[in-house]
């Protein structure tokens, strides 16, 4: 299956769902191709606005998922009928469940991604972790990044999990993918705090009706409202926008893409 995209916003995201999602992992790694999925959320398309490096990331990508609901629902709108959500956390646990794939965690806070393997390893008892990986908030030196780079490498990982927030996944999956042999990176974001148990995740039914921006809301007030205060209402302006055909919305070089909504 070859995934089709559709410009919104200028990011080409994935009119995909979660079954689709994993039939293109499984078939990357038995073909050892390298490949980076961006779980995406509407957040990280505002960001893009104003970072044409970070949008050509994006659209650089395997895939880009639909990981909000709100990208669901236009996809639908579009034509595009079978698309559903592709939630970091859920496709974590999707393919933690399979057999036979080793498992690298690059990311969260001290002691994060050694609690998130612990928990999946009691849940899926067959899982292989290759290893885990706390990197410090500074950025690394160029000495650093290579020793971490031939680390993960060494440890022949099928999939490497970044929880890193965006957009500093995105540039490290982005510089990274050619550097680790074929490995499929996925970024998840907060996936590794909801799944070691330091952030509550918001229940199904919220998830489903697209409110769990508003969940994340309350529980972290500090953290969060200023970016659902500003994200929300420029992403329905920019939705408008390419919709009405005021503002064109370009993908770059990538004119094998849809043209949009």
């Amino acid at each position: 299956m070859i995934p089709t995209y559709i410009n919104i916003v200028g990011v080409g995201v994935s009119a995909i769902n979660m079954d689709q999602t994993l039939e293109t992992v499984s078939r990357w790694i038995a073909e050892r191709k390298a490949k980076y999925i961006i779980c995406r959320d509407v957040h990280g398309l505002i960001l893009c606005q104003k970072d044409d490096e970070l949008r050509r990331m994006h659209n650089d990508a395997g895939l880009v998922t639909p990981d909000g609901m709100p990208l669901v629902w236009l996809l639908r709108k579009a034509g595009y009928t079978h698309v559903s959500r592709v939630y970091g956390p859920d496709l974590m646990l999707m393919l933690a469940r399979k057999t036979g794939y080793r498992h690298y965690f690059y990311g969260g806070a001290p002691g994060i991604p050694e609690r998130l393997a612990k928990m999946l390893k009691s849940k899926f008892p067959s899982i292989e972790v290759a290893g885990t990986y706390s990197p410090p908030f500074r950025p690394l030196s160029a000495e650093e990044d290579e020793k971490l780079t031939a680390l993960i490498r060494n440890s022949q990982p099928d999939i490497v999990w970044v929880g890193l927030g965006t957009p500093k996944q995105e540039r490290w999956m982005a510089s990274h993918v050619s550097r680790l042999n074929g490995t499929v990176l996925i970024g998840v974001g907060a996936a590794f705090d909801f799944h070691a148990g330091t952030i509550r995740q918001s229940p199904r039914w919220v998830q489903h009706r697209g409110f769990e921006w508003l969940f994340r809301l309350i529980v972290e007030p500090k953290r969060l409202w200023r970016r659902y205060f500003t994200v929300i209402p420029l992403f329905m302006l920019h939705a408008f926008l390419q919709a009405t055909g005021l503002k064109k919305y370009s993908l770059g070089d990538h004119h094998d893409k849809n043209p949009g909504l």
